[in-house]
C-alpha cells in the first residue's frame, strides 16, 4: 500500500501540467507536529510506502525530520522531486535520514523542451546533477516522465538514458487533465497512440533490467497479460484500494488526479477515513459501469478512475473510454 503526501504547495518550478497548481506555499499547510501525527496514522492504517511529494518537498525545512519519523514507525520513505535542489550535501542528508529512493522528473532529453514544459531555465541540467549526486551516495533514484504528444517518440530513449544513468526505474505518467494540466489537454495522447506506446513500453521491459511502470494508464496490465507477460504489479489503478493522496492542508483524495476531497485529517484521523469513507468503500467494490464492469481484466487493470471521472461528469465508477479492449471481440477472434 502506497501513500503520497503533498508536504507543501511551495515549489521552485511552475510546471504546465501540475495537478496541484503548485508554486506558492499554502498558508494552511500541516506543521511538523501535525505531519508526524499524520505519519503515525498512515502506519496505523497499514500503509508500507510513504511518498513525500509536493510542490517540491525539499523546500520544506523539516523534511529530514519527517523522513526520520516515517522510518521510526516502520514506513519505507521515498520522495517525488524535480531534482534541482539535490546537491551532494542534500543527497547525503536524505540517505542518512533513511530515504529509500527518490523519483526525479525528466520530460525530455532535450534541455530546452524540458525546461519550457517546467517553466524553469536550467531545470534539465540541475535534475541531471541531482541524479548524479544520488548515484554518488548510493541513494536509489528513478526517472519520472510525463507523456505528451511532443515527447512520445522520446520515451523509450529516456528509458535507455535512465539505464545509462544508473536509475532503478523509469515511470511514465500519462496526462489526466486536472489542475494546470487541464490547460494543455490537447497535448495529451489520443487513444491510438496511447495504447501503442503502452505496448512499446511493455516490449521494452523485456529488453531492460530496470522497472518500467506506466502511471494513470492501468491498461498496461491488460496489454502485458495479453502479451504473456506477468508484471510484478498486482493492479493498474490503485485509487482508493491501495493508494491515496493527502494535500498540504490535510485533504484526502483517492488519487492525485481525482479531484475529490473526501475528508480532512485535521477533522478525522486518517486511519478512520481510510477504513470507513463511503467513496473509498465504493471504489473497493469494483462495481464499475460500462465496459470496465464486464472486462475480465477489471481486477488487474481497473481503468483510470481519475480519467473516467473527468470525462463523465465526475462519475468515477464509469467505464474507461480510452481502452479498446473488448471481451466479446477477443471471443469472436477465438
Amino acid at each position: 500500500m502506497i501513500m503520497s503526501w503533498n508536504t507543501t504547495n511551495k515549489c521552485n518550478m511552475y510546471c504546465k501540467h501540475c495537478y496541484r497548481d503548485a508554486g506558492v506555499e499554502d498558508t494552511n499547510e500541516l506543521n511538523t507536529t501535525e505531519g508526524k501525527s499524520l505519519i503515525d496514522e498512515i502506519a496505523k492504517a497499514g500503509f508500507k510506502i510513504m511518498v513525500f511529494s509536493g510542490g517540491e518537498p525539499l523546500v520544506r525545512p523539516d523534511i529530514y525530520e519527517l523522513i526520520e519519523h516515517a522510518v521510526k514507525v516502520g514506513l519505507r520513505p521515498v520522495l517525488g522531486s524535480n531534482g534541482t535542489l539535490i546537491t551532494s550535501k542534500v543527497a547525503q542528508k536524505l540517505k542518512s535520514a533513511g530515504t529509500m529512493g527518490i523519483g526525479i522528473s525528466l520530460d525530455s532529453l532535450h534541455s530546452k523542451k524540458n525546461d519550457k514544459f517546467r517553466c524553469y531555465e536550467g531545470g534539465w541540467r540541475e535534475a541531471i546533477t541531482g541524479m548524479k549526486n544520488c548515484r554518488e551516495v548510493k541513494l536509489p533514484f528513478q526517472i519520472h516522465t510525463t507523456v505528451m504528444n511532443w515527447n512520445k517518440d522520446e520515451i523509450l530513449d529516456i528509458t535507455d538514458f535512465a539505464v545509462g544513468m544508473g536509475a532503478v526505474a523509469h515511470h511514465t505518467f500519462f496526462l489526466v487533465p486536472t489542475g494546470r494540466g487541464a490547460d494543455i489537454e490537447d497535448e495529451s495522447l489520443p487513444q491510438e497512440q496511447y495504447e501503442k506506446l503502452l505496448t512499446d513500453i511493455m516490449l521494452k521491459q523485456k529488453d531492460v533490467s530496470i522497472e518500467l511502470k506506466p502511471t494513470c494508464a492501468p491498461e498496461f496490465m491488460m496489454i502485458a497479460k495479453e502479451m504473456g507477460m506477468n508484471p510484478r504489479f498486482s493492479r493498474g489503478c490503485l485509487a482508493g484500494t491501495s493508494y491515496c493522496i493527502i494535500s498540504p492542508s490535510g485533504d484526502v483524495q483517492p488519487c492525485a488526479y481525482l479531484d475529490l476531497p473526501i475528508g480532512n485529517v485535521r477533522e478525522t484521523p486518517f486511519s478512520e477515513i481510510w477504513k470507513s469513507n463511503p467513496i473509498f468503500k465504493e471504489l473497493r467494490t469494483m462495481n464499475y459501469k460500462g465496459k470496465c464492469g464486464v472486462c475480465k481484466y477489471k481486477k488487474a487493470c481497473g481503468g483510470c478512475r481519475a480519467r473516467v471521472a473527468y470525462y463523465n461528469d465526475g462519475d468515477y465508477m464509469e467505464g474507461e473510454d480510452w481502452c479498446s479492449y473488448s471481451n466479446e471481440e477477443k471471443e469472436n477472434v477465438k
